[in-house]
């Protein structure tokens, strides 16, 4: 018998011979599936790296046509805000001078005011009423360059805005008129109608105006 086996114990549970069996530690399958997972996450994290590292270097195309289409977006408000600007000046419907009557009312101390006013605007264009002193509500009661009067609505500011272009510093106000002829009422600080290039520049103005600050971004 082998000093290796125990008492009492013999044949076949005899150990002889100088190997003896060795204890394995049994494999630990949770570090193995964690050791998987970790080599997945790196390869995944390793392939956006690269697709991130690609788009930069390709100059970023998803950035470009996202600008694009920004930009296209963009292109059509400033088209749509031409458009209305266009729309906005034939809604105006403003008057040619030829077809805007004034009466003239003289409401200074200054004689023979009125008619040479009166003629100074038909030598521009404009079609001459009534040349005449201004009624006692104004007369001597004006102190600035004068008030031009018409009718309310539409129409009636049209001709005003144009009549109001042949002078500085003038107030406009409206009456319950019914006609369509307009009062230029001379006020005490008037000297002379505005120069006429300057007067042709603001009617042109009110013809066709300036885009408005949003529109001139566009431009941009």
């Amino acid at each position: 018998m082998s000093m290796l086996t125990p008492p009492g114990m013999g044949g076949k549970y005899r150990i002889t011979g100088n190997r003896y069996p060795r204890m394995r530690r049994p494999r630990n399958r949770r570090r193995i599936v964690l050791a998987s997972l970790a080599a997945v996450c790196a390869l995944s994290l390793g392939g956006w790296g690269t697709l991130q590292l690609i788009d930069i270097f390709s100059g970023g195309s998803s950035a470009n046509a996202a600008g694009s289409s920004s930009k296209g977006k963009e292109g059509g408000d400033c088209a749509t805000d031409a458009k209305s600007a266009k729309q906005d000046v034939k809604n105006a419907e403003l008057p040619d001078p030829s077809s805007v009557e004034v009466n003239v009312l003289n409401a200074t101390d200054r004689s023979g005011l009125a008619q040479s006013t009166a003629d100074e605007l038909e030598k521009r264009g404009f079609k001459i009423g009534k040349v005449a002193n201004a009624p006692a509500e104004f007369d001597k009661k004006v102190d600035n360059t004068g008030v031009l009067l018409g009718a309310p609505g539409e129409k009636g500011d049209a001709r005003l805005k144009v009549l109001g272009t042949q002078f500085k510093g003038a107030d406009t106000r409206f009456d319950d008129r019914k006609g369509d002829d307009v009062d230029f009422v001379i006020g005490k600080a008037y000297d002379k109608l505005a120069e006429e290039k300057e007067a042709d520049a603001a009617l042109t103005a009110l013809s066709d105006p300036e885009p408005s600050p949003s529109r001139s971004r566009c431009k941009d």
